[in-house]
């Protein structure tokens, strides 16, 4: 005769007698690496919850040692963490928190990068080279995360590295919103959306459509031997008197934007907006987007901007409430793409 059961509700781990059928709740977990607490915790609050408590170590030898100060078992693990610099050092940290999440039985877990580590090595320009993008999604994968999330990547295939879901999502509806209130109707309608250089052209396309604006693009070359060196050779598309919003995925050096920028005012524009996703600001990226012929700085906070590197017409827009969307559709099962009206 088969033997009855019965099934009870569990709020933590608890001894289960022979014949009980254990029904454990869902739980939502936010942990956060040392990289940008303010954001993390802006995403926790965004979820009604807190980050959990968790306990870092940098040894004197440089070794990381991390350690959760509560049971995450069963749980689905969101681990936040962004990688402006130091680069390295974030990356290693956010695969020693995945080791341990993995090894303390949670669910489901996944990282929530809003800026992708080594993007820009997304496929190789010359014999020899590394594809890093491609690494970084394999040592994530190996170290435990079941899911990526980020936002804005440098390019659409890095989804295809990680063998399981990517949800990236897109910063424009953020930007957008800013200059849809900020805008004079005045320079809505001298508004041109320009691409910094041909890569970006789908994106500024996306952008002309959304702002009802012509479109502009840069013709640049870059010296393969010398990083962070641009030259500007023509623009494509009608500039002179117009305001030009220059859109890109991010700044490092700002040395593209600044020479995109003089290139633009020597055309005869009559105001140069800038609007990126992710402000890295390397030096001296601070220094050189004060040039006269940028008007204003846009950008999100997926990295964290120290004071040293802002400056009078820098304007920076949260990132934590479409984070905060994002990790709430992915746990209650719904969907990320419905928040971006299916495209981009």
């Amino acid at each position: 005769m088969a033997r009855k059961t019965k099934t009870v509700d569990l709020d933590r781990d608890n001894d289960i007698a022979p014949g009980i059928v254990a029904k454990t709740k869902k739980r939502l977990v936010v942990a956060a690496g040392r990289s940008h607490q303010a954001l993390a915790a802006e995403v926790a609050a965004g979820l009604g919850t807190q980050l959990v408590p968790t306990e870092y170590r940098t040894f004197a030898s440089g070794e990381i040692l991390t350690r959760f100060e509560v049971s995450i078992r069963g749980c689905d693990f969101f681990l936040v963490q962004s990688f402006g610099p130091p680069v390295n050092e974030w990356l290693m940290e956010t695969l020693i928190m995945l080791d341990a999440a993995k090894r303390a039985s949670a669910k489901r877990i996944t990282v929530v990068a809003p800026y992708y580590p080594y993007s820009r090595q997304d496929k190789k320009g010359r014999g020899r080279e590394p594809i890093s993008a491609r690494l970084v999604a394999d040592l994530l994968r190996t170290a435990g995360a079941d899911r990526v999330m980020s936002v804005d990547l440098h390019a659409a295939q890095i989804q295809g590295f990680f063998d399981g879901p990517v949800d990236h999502l897109f910063a424009k509806p953020v930007l957008l919103e800013y200059f849809r209130d900020t805008l004079s109707a005045a320079d809505r309608a001298k508004l041109t959306v320009v691409s910094p250089d041909t890569g970006r052209v789908r994106v500024a396309d996306t952008w002309s459509d959304s702002l009802g604006a012509p479109l502009a693009i840069i013709h640049k070359r870059r010296d393969p031997n010398v990083a962070n060196q641009v030259t500007v050779n023509e623009i494509v598309g009608e500039v002179k008197g117009r305001v030009c919003l220059l859109v890109d995925d991010m700044i490092d050096t700002g040395g593209t934007i600044v020479k995109a920028a003089e290139a633009l005012k020597a055309s005869g524009a009559e105001r140069v907006i800038v609007a990126a996703t992710h402000a890295i600001f390397s030096d001296p990226a601070a220094q050189r987007l004060r040039s006269e012929s940028i008007d204003e700085v846009v950008v999100t906070d997926t990295v964290p901007v120290p004071d040293e590197k802002r400056f009078p017409g820098l304007t920076i827009l949260p990132i934590a409430p479409l984070l905060a969307r994002a990790i709430r559709e992915v746990f209650e099962d719904g969907s990320v793409t419905s928040m971006f009206d299916g495209a981009a």
